[in-house]
């Protein structure tokens, strides 16, 4: 996302650029490039200039959308997703300061952009 990001404006990029420029296995990207599509964060383009490219200005995407489409475990512990997983979960003490945190953490990457990324990069 961020090498689309990097090149927003400038059409579509190839995956064998991705892969290469930002060294992650063409076959990982294949598999991370569905969700994002399905997601309509990222859309193809066919043909012997076709590729890849955002569908909105990265100031507008924000780290937590990517994160919630290609992360399967972002909360912090299991009984914040399902308190059914530990049978003290209604009464533990500890739970209500990992879900601060949790929320903290989200907030965070819900203010974080793209192109805050970016900005932030020294590339």
């Amino acid at each position: 996302m961020l090498e689309l990001a990097r090149n927003y404006g400038k059409g579509p990029i190839s995956m064998s650029f991705i892969s290469k420029t930002q060294n992650i296995p063409i076959k990982y990207l294949e598999q991370l490039i569905i969700p994002l599509k399905k997601a309509r964060l990222v859309k193809s383009v066919r043909g012997p200039k076709g590729g890849h490219m955002l569908t909105r200005p990265p100031g507008s995407i924000s780290i937590w959308e990517i994160l919630e489409l290609l992360e399967s475990k972002y909360f912090l512990v299991d009984c914040l997703k399902d308190d059914k997983v530990c049978e003290f979960s209604d009464r533990c003490v500890v739970r209500p300061i990992w879900s601060k945190a949790y929320y903290k953490i989200r907030e965070v990457f819900k203010k974080t952009s793209l192109q805050d990324i970016l900005e932030s990069s020294p590339i």
